[in-house]
C-alpha cells in the first residue's frame, strides 16, 4: 500500500460512521484499525444481535461505496477492510 494520510482517513470513517469519537493516545493508524477490526466483529453491539462478519465487511464495504469519498480514500478504506478481515480469519482459523 502506497503512504497513506491515516489522519485524513480517520476522519472520513469518523464521517462515514456517524461521528464516532475515536479518541486515543494511539497513532490515527492504530485507531483506524482498531475501529475497523471492532466494527467488523461487531463488538459494538449487543451479542445477541451481532452479524457474522461477512455480513459486516458488506455493510461496511456498502457504506464506504455509497459515501462521498474520493475514489482514493474508498480504496483506502476497502484495503484496510480486507486486511483486516483476513487478519480475523487467520486468527479464528489458529
Amino acid at each position: 500500500m502506497l503512504a497513506v494520510n491515516y489522519e485524513k482517513i480517520l476522519d472520513e470513517y469518523r464521517n462515514i460512521w456517524n461521528n464516532r469519537r475515536l479518541q486515543s493516545e494511539q497513532s490515527p493508524e492504530a485507531i483506524l484499525k482498531e475501529a475497523i477490526q471492532r466494527d467488523l466483529k461487531d463488538e459494538n453491539s449487543h451479542p445477541r444481535a451481532r452479524r457474522t462478519l461477512m455480513e459486516k465487511y458488506f455493510l461496511a464495504t456498502k457504506r464506504i461505496l455509497e459515501a462521498s469519498l474520493t475514489s482514493e480514500s474508498k480504496v483506502i478504506l476497502l484495503q484496510l477492510h480486507k486486511e483486516m478481515v483476513e487478519g480475523i480469519q487467520d486468527e479464528a482459523a489458529k
